[in-house]
């Protein structure tokens, strides 16, 4: 039997505990024995297993255990794209992009040693452009490209700098004289200028006060007064002369035309002319208001008479006007300046005749400004506003149908009709009425340049106005010198209403807030206002509002304020309160409401004219 020294190497420990590093003892469990460091081979072995580097580690951070997750980012993708920010205004990085970006906290400079911020450069990188092979440090990108920036500026500007002062060397005593004297005198202009227009509004405000101090009374009746006699008499009304409206620079000039405007309540154009062809001299363009009778806000002189004006819907400011010697002009009311923005010449297809009548219309196609005309040339033209010019186009050519002239080379020639007045259907685009020295109405379309749609025979001298209602699709308005106002039904060919107003007549005009009411004015110097849901047969008031040495020339309504305007041959303008009987509304009924609107209106003037035709039908 080998003793236990002999057996022992041979023999396998169920467990042995082994620490590298540590100095632990090796025990055999089954001998009990314990092997010291002091071995030999234990030293080699121990000197060949340690590191040299290694930690000493505690047991507790030997037991510790260390996680690794899988993930699907691929590693060798770049993780720091650069990316250009719109928001930002600058390149930012897809971190940046997804953590906003906090405001850097602002360091505050010593009071004591302060220095301007131009001369706190944290990097000056050297550029030489032609040697340069590699770009600056990806950090310092941004700031290096910046401070080339306003080197490059820097340089650039002084270079100019550098050059105009060659150029005043070069330039002689004088010439650099009156250069500079120029400079000065534009900008004491410009100075002035708005000096003056800070001045203007000043003193025009002044000036409508005062004027509301002077007129008070009537600025009183203008607002509250309402004839109470009114209700004593049997449906019958005046009219309450309020401001009157005259300038000196229009004497000796005539009325020519009255528009609203469509914007501005309290505003309203006027042209000045002559009606006589042989008193033609000069025209006027006055804007008034309201709120100053004294003096008119806006104010353009012209070499020829004034005949006609209209102002735009949507552009309140633009103003076409038609003068005597056949040209059309547009004043912006925006500019100052005395002269139109847009002028006709010969070139352009002025009228060889007077303008009687302007009309805006819708933009066209693409978006351009236009107007028609028509003259005694009896050309109907469409004007269009294209690059500060006007573009002309001719609608229709009236001619007198049923009479030619015979030539002896056995021609036929046709003769002209000479319009006067022409206005557009509120609803049918396309569709107009023209009317003619020769009394006649043509009903016209403009997309037929060589007929017309139906032809009225209505009055036996020039007709002077013609005008749809407002309200009812159908039915027209026209008045002639030979003393009538006629209201037609434009699928008849007879007048519905004639009124004999044994004058002139100078101008009619519709009411806006009643399809019945319209007014009348004649050359003995009355206004006529007629209701035909009261009285179908004579006007409701008959009142002389001027001498009767002034011929009275145009009216027109009021669209939100119950008042007229009327026009006379000596320049003057007259405005008139309806009292309660001229413009009665619907009365309320016990237990039903009041039905307003334009269907009411137009259910209104339907009975009258059924009314009317069943009275035709019988005679």
């Amino acid at each position: 039997m080998l003793p236990a020294s002999a057996k022992a190497p041979h023999k396998q420990p169920h467990k042995q505990s082994i620490s590298i590093g540590r100095g632990t003892r090796k025990r055999d469990e089954d001998s009990g024995t314990e092997v010291g460091e002091g071995t030999d081979e234990w030293a080699q072995s121990k000197a060949t297993v340690r590191p040299p580097d290694q930690l000493e580690l505690t047991d507790a951070e030997l037991k510790e255990e260390f996680t690794r997750i899988l993930t699907a980012n691929n590693p060798h993708a770049p993780q720091n794209i650069v990316r250009y920010s719109f928001k930002a205004g600058e390149k930012v990085t897809e971190e940046e992009l997804m953590t906003p970006k906090q405001p850097k906290e602002r360091k505050l400079t010593n009071q004591f040693n302060f220095s301007e911020r131009a001369s706190q450069t944290y990097n000056n990188p050297v550029r030489d452009r032609e040697c340069q092979t590699e770009p600056p440090p990806r950090t310092n990108f941004s700031a290096t490209a910046n401070q080339w920036e306003i080197y490059d500026a820097y340089v650039e500007e002084l270079e100019k700098q550098e050059k105009t002062k060659e150029k005043e060397k070069a330039k002689t005593p004088v010439a650099k004289k009156s250069g500079k004297m120029a400079i000065r005198k534009l900008t004491s202009m410009e100075s002035q200028t708005d000096d003056l227009i800070k001045l203007s509004q000043a003193t025009k405000i002044m000036e409508r006060m005062v004027n509301q101090n002077t007129y008070d009374d009537i600025a009183q009746d203008f607002k509250y007064y309402d004839d109470a006699a009114d209700e004593y008499r049997d449906q019958v009304g005046t009219l309450l002369p309020l401001w009157k409206f005259q300038n000196d620079k229009a004497k000796r000039l005539s009325v020519t035309a009255l528009c609203w405007n469509p914007k501005y309540r309290d505003l309203f154009a006027v042209g000045y002319g002559s009606y006589d062809f042989m008193k033609q001299s000069r025209g006027m363009l006055l804007l008034y208001s309201l709120k100053n009778p004294s003096f008119p806000e806006y104010m353009f002189g012209s070499n020829s008479g004034v005949m006609c004006l209209d102002i735009h819907v949507d552009h309140p400011y633009l103003v076409a006007v038609g003068h005597y010697d056949g040209n059309v002009a547009i004043y912006n009311l925006k500019k100052p300046h005395s002269q139109p923005s847009f002028c006709s010449s010969a070139k352009s297809g002025k009228h060889s005749d007077p303008v009687w009548q302007v009309k805006w219309q819708k933009d066209d196609m693409d978006q351009n400004l236009n107007f028609f005309s028509v003259s005694s040339d009896g050309r109907i033209v469409s004007w269009t506003l294209v690059k500060r010019k006007l573009v002309h186009v001719d609608v229709i050519k009236l001619k007198v149908e049923g009479s030619t002239t015979e030539v002896p080379e056995g021609l036929q020639l046709h003769p002209v009709g000479c319009g006067t007045a022409f206005d557009f259907h509120k609803e049918i685009d396309y569709m107009f009425l023209v009317g003619t020295e020769e009394g006649k109405i043509y009903k016209c379309s403009k997309s037929y340049s060589s007929q017309f749609l139906d032809t009225y025979d209505a009055h036996n001298t020039s007709v002077d106005t013609v005008s749809w209602n407002p309200y009812h699709t159908k039915v027209f308005m026209s008045c002639s010198s030979d003393w009538t106002v006629k209201i037609w039904d434009h699928t008849i060919k007879t007048p519905m209403f004639i009124y004999d107003l044994n004058s002139a007549v100078g101008d009619v005009a519709w009411a806006p807030y009643s399809s019945t009411v319209f007014a009348a004015v004649t050359t003995d110097g009355k206004a006529h206002i007629f209701d035909l849901a009261i009285n179908k047969y004579e006007a409701i008031c008959n009142q002389p509002v001027a001498a009767k040495k002034n011929r009275l020339t145009h009216v027109q309504f009021n669209l939100i304020h119950p008042i007229i305007i009327v026009g006379d041959d000596r320049g003057h303008i007259i405005s008139l309160k309806l009292s309660p009987n001229l413009r009665k509304m619907p009365k309320e009924k016990k237990g039903q409401e009041v039905q307003k609107g334009p269907a009411v209106e137009i259910a209104k003037l339907d009975k009258l004219l059924n009314l009317v035709r069943e009275v035709k039908i019988k005679t």
